[in-house]
């Protein structure tokens, strides 16, 4: 078998191999953008969740402190009742009016923490149901790569030691330029002859498109290593087109060696 054939075979199963994977590695990347998502949502369920415990915190000290407001005030009343001078009335109100002041505003900041509460909590309820959501489509996504994965992985072991036996077949310096090949052009590393006209022995790269020297289909056909001279990929022929028997093309004699054969016979 030639070093043709030999990797020709390895092409097809590196193909084989390569979709195989293909579908098992849309499967960990369905996967894993559907994890990260789910550890976005994790993260700000847990932003939310402390910002909520902070906000009841601030919103609790605000109201101690207007009770603690309102509990001086109710005092300061109780002297301005016993108060005998109009001065020590006056110093009495305009403390009570102070105290009012402060507690209005420790009041409005309760008010506020709270409003900041139920939108919190309002927003942590929609995260908690997204969760929820995004943790079941990944267990799914999860079942779905594990079984991707048991269902080729069989094919993949036996495609794996096919490959193997196949490169101890291949030179070494073939071998590397086919996998240069594989890895900067992919299906396109390897091509097959499109036959313009069989008689006439002319051909075309299946890749570029551009002819094929006789040559270069000449030596092909007798079982040689051949690159496209354009694109540089590895050629071979259709096992349909290698009929039993045929010959390999020739150049054909130009009309003077004909005439030459002519007067020497």
């Amino acid at each position: 078998m030639s070093v043709t054939k030999h990797l020709l075979d390895l092409f097809r199963v590196d193909k084989q191999l390569l979709g195989l994977r293909h579908r098992l590695e849309a499967a960990e990347r369905f996967l894993s953008q559907q994890a990260a998502q789910l550890t976005e949502l994790e993260r700000l369920k847990a932003d939310l969740t402390g910002q909520v415990r902070q906000l009841r915190a601030a919103a609790a000290n605000d109201e101690g402190e207007a009770q603690r407001l309102e509990a001086k005030m109710a005092q300061i009343r109780e002297q301005m009742n016993q108060t005998k001078t109009a001065k020590e009335y006056q110093a009495l109100v305009t403390e009570l009016n102070t105290f009012k002041t402060q507690k209005g505003e420790f009041e409005e900041r309760a008010i506020e923490s709270m409003g900041r509460i139920e939108a919190a909590e309002a927003r942590l309820k929609e995260i908690a149901e997204q969760h929820g959501e995004r943790t079941r489509i990944v267990a799914k996504a999860k079942a779905d790569r594990d079984e991707r994965d048991a269902e080729i992985k069989d094919r993949v072991a036996e495609l794996t030691a096919q490959r193997s036996d196949l490169t101890k077949a291949i030179p070494a310096a073939n071998l590397t330029e086919f996998e240069h090949l594989v890895r900067t052009r992919g299906d396109e590393a390897m091509a097959h002859i499109e036959m313009i006209d069989r008689r006439a022995h002319e051909g075309s790269c299946s890749a570029c498109m551009m002819a094929i020297p006789v040559e270069a289909l000449s030596a092909l056909m007798t079982g040689k290593l051949t690159r496209c001279p354009s694109c540089r990929c590895f050629l071979y022929i259709e096992e349909s087109l290698m009929t039993a028997g045929e010959e390999p093309p020739r150049k054909r004699k130009s009309k003077a060696k004909k005439e030459e054969a002519a007067k020497a016979q």
